[in-house]
C-alpha cells in the first residue's frame, strides 16, 4: 500500500532495537482518513472472504479493527483483554502472548459468548515482529472452534520471524507494508 509506505517514511521514527515509532499517525495519534484507506485496502484484499466478526488486540489495534468494520459491513469487532478485569465473566478464552515492545508476557482473554462456532474471525493488528500476538489471537479462535478467515496486519517487520511463524500455521496472512530492512536512519520495503 504506497500510501501506508509514504506515510511511515514521512513520519516514522527508527529507534533502537529495530522498533518502528509510528504514534503520530498509526496508535498514539490515529489518522483517520488513513485508516480509513487500511480499512478499504483490507476488504479489498479480503473480497470473497466470508468475515462476520473482526478480531484484534488491546489498545493500537482497536481503531484499525474499528474503521476495518466499516468496509465489511459494520461487523462486530471483537478485542482481546491484556489484563484481568472484574468485567469478564463466564467462560473465558485465554492465551499467552509476549510483547516484543514491551517484554511483557500477558494472559489474552476474551469472553467465550463473542467468539463461537461458525464464526468466521478475520484478524487485524498494527503490527507484526515476532508474531506472538497473531499466534495468541489465532489461538483464541481455535479454542472457540470459529474459522479464522485470515490475518491482516499494517506493518510487518519481514526481518523477523514473525511472518514465517504465522504463515507456517496455514493462515493467510496479508501485510499492507513489509519492511524488509531497518537501520538507524533507512527503512527498505519488500515489493
Amino acid at each position: 500500500m504506497e500510501l501506508l509506505k509514504q506515510r511511515i517514511l514521512q513520519d516514522g521514527k527508527v529507534k533502537p532495537g529495530h522498533i518502528l515509532k509510528v504514534d503520530s499517525f498509526l496508535n498514539h495519534q490515529m489518522d483517520i482518513p488513513l485508516l480509513d484507506e487500511i480499512g478499504a485496502e483490507f476488504a479489498r484484499r479480503f473480497a470473497g472472504v466470508p468475515v462476520s466478526k473482526i478480531l484484534t488486540i488491546e489498545a493500537s489495534g482497536i481503531g484499525i479493527a474499528a474503521i476495518a468494520a466499516r468496509h465489511f459491513g459494520n461487523v462486530p469487532v471483537i478485542f482481546a483483554k491484556k489484563t484481568k478485569s472484574k468485567n469478564l465473566d463466564g467462560d473465558i478464552l485465554t492465551a499467552q502472548v509476549t510483547s516484543y515492545t514491551r517484554g511483557t508476557t500477558f494472559d489474552i482473554q476474551v469472553e467465550s459468548k463473542f467468539v463461537n462456532l461458525g464464526d468466521h474471525i478475520l484478524i487485524l493488528d498494527d503490527f507484526l515482529a515476532r508474531g506472538q500476538a497473531l499466534l495468541g489471537l489465532i489461538q483464541l479462535v481455535q479454542q472457540a472452534g470459529a474459522t479464522i478467515a485470515g490475518c491482516g496486519i499494517v506493518i510487518e517487520k519481514g526481518f523477523q520471524d514473525g511472518g514465517e511463524l504465522v504463515r507456517q500455521t496455514g493462515v493467510r496472512l496479508e501485510s499492507l507494508a513489509v519492511i524488509k530492512e531497518m537501520s538507524d536512519d533507512s527503512l527498505v520495503f519488500a515489493d
